[in-house]
């Protein structure tokens, strides 16, 4: 007899753990808590001049979809999949500092400029905290279990699998051919302001 209420009471202990995962999510055993914020303010390192022109940018959103599996094991049983909603920005710039000697040919006479860019490039994707986040997490029993006991789970595999992605997109979407455009765009209007006609740079 006492080995039976021994084992009934070892499975309401499995079952309460497993569905404390649930339970905690929605906030019913966890106590009232107070956020203090002791930050120092940020401090200046150090200041630097741009030469870089940015042209053009490009919003991005992609879903991570990571899925972990133990080999041989059942996915209800242990390993998980994550599903992250990102949202982030890719600027492309064109660098002055890589001009050429002949970036620049002015004809004083014919009031005319021809141009020589060099090629846009993909600054690093920069994401948007407040419009990524985990929308998904399945995990196993025993993910469930040990979660109970382990610290939170680091969310940066994510976030690097992201920019990975909108990095990608960026490279797929012609951004750079636009902030080329835009920027011999911007370049024309300053030199004809100046009283000079640009004129197209022979092609090499």
């Amino acid at each position: 007899m006492r080995k039976k209420w021994i084992g009934i009471v070892a499975v309401i202990v499995l079952v309460v753990a497993a569905g404390a995962v649930g339970v905690g999510a929605s906030g019913w055993f966890s106590p009232g808590t107070d956020t203090v914020d002791r930050s120092q303010p940020a401090v200046l390192q150090a200041v630097r001049d741009l030469s870089e022109y940015h042209a053009a940018a490009g919003d991005y959103q992609v879903v991570v979809d990571i899925e972990k599996d133990v080999r041989y094991v059942p996915a209800e049983i242990a390993g998980s999949r994550t599903l992250f909603v990102a949202a982030g920005s890719v600027d492309a710039f064109v660098d002055f500092r890589n001009l050429a000697d002949n970036a620049l040919t002015v004809d004083q006479q014919a009031k005319t400029v021809q141009v020589r860019l060099p090629k846009a490039q993909l600054g690093k994707p920069n994401l948007d905290n407040q419009r990524s986040y985990l929308f998904r997490q399945d995990k196993g029993l025993f993910d469930q279990l040990s979660a109970l006991v382990s610290a939170p789970q680091d969310q940066r595999e994510f976030y690097v699998a992201a920019e990975q992605r909108i990095s990608e997109a960026a490279q797929k979407s012609g951004l750079t051919q636009r902030a080329e455009k835009n920027t011999l765009a911007m370049l024309t209007g300053m030199f004809t302001a100046l009283g000079y006609r640009v004129v197209q740079a022979p092609k090499p």
